[in-house]
């Protein structure tokens, strides 16, 4: 996102300060991503939209509270998503699931579809079912929603370093499991 971007999105933000309808602009911009990022974490339409509306409704409810810090105003909702998935999980006591799109996950590897058989995705799917929830998410937020490590760092509440090495643990995680060669590359 380029920064001219990141300013209209920051002033958008300043005009929903006084005005909450002008939050829409925001809310249409990000509706269905955000709504795909809980939706892989719960595997259910009706949980997902229940967490879709309170995670835009703290946003309004917050809108005066948000300070600029050098990321999109998608890290900021995506935060609050993923908080508020996480605060859902533990309040029923129980795992995140995650749904992993076959199309996702041969990006991750680098690889063209007919290099995979059902087998093999089978397996790395299992593999992936696996990793710590922390793990996973990076992982989602890194590769499915294209997020940088800097808004990863924002969302996730930990150092871009932090984010970084995270990544890289799962992946080798997955590397070693899996005995294929998983991407590095991606948006720096």
């Amino acid at each position: 996102m380029s920064e001219e971007e990141i300013r209209q999105e920051f002033e958008a933000i300043n005009r929903a300060r006084r005005d909450p309808a002008a939050f829409g602009v925001l809310y249409e911009k990000y509706f269905d991503r955000i709504f795909n990022f809980i939706y892989t974490q719960t595997d259910s339409e009706e949980l997902t939209a229940d967490l879709c509306s309170q995670t835009f409704l703290i946003a309004l409810g917050n809108v005066n509270k948000f300070e600029f810090r050098g990321v999109p105003v998608s890290a900021w909702l995506y935060k609050i998503a993923s908080n508020e998935v996480n605060k859902h999980y533990r309040k029923i006591k129980s795992r995140k699931v995650y749904s992993l799109e076959e199309v996702r996950i041969r990006e991750l590897f680098g690889r063209e579809e007919e290099d995979y058989s059902e087998e093999v995705l089978t397996k790395l799917l299992e593999l992936m079912k696996d990793l710590p929830a922390d793990m996973l998410e990076v992982l989602q937020l890194r590769f499915f929603e294209d997020k940088d490590f800097k808004e990863i760092a924002f969302i996730l509440d930990i150092t871009e370093s932090g984010a970084k090495m995270r990544t890289y643990r799962a992946l080798d995680r997955l590397r070693k499991s899996f005995k294929v060669k998983i991407r590095y590359d991606g948006k720096e």
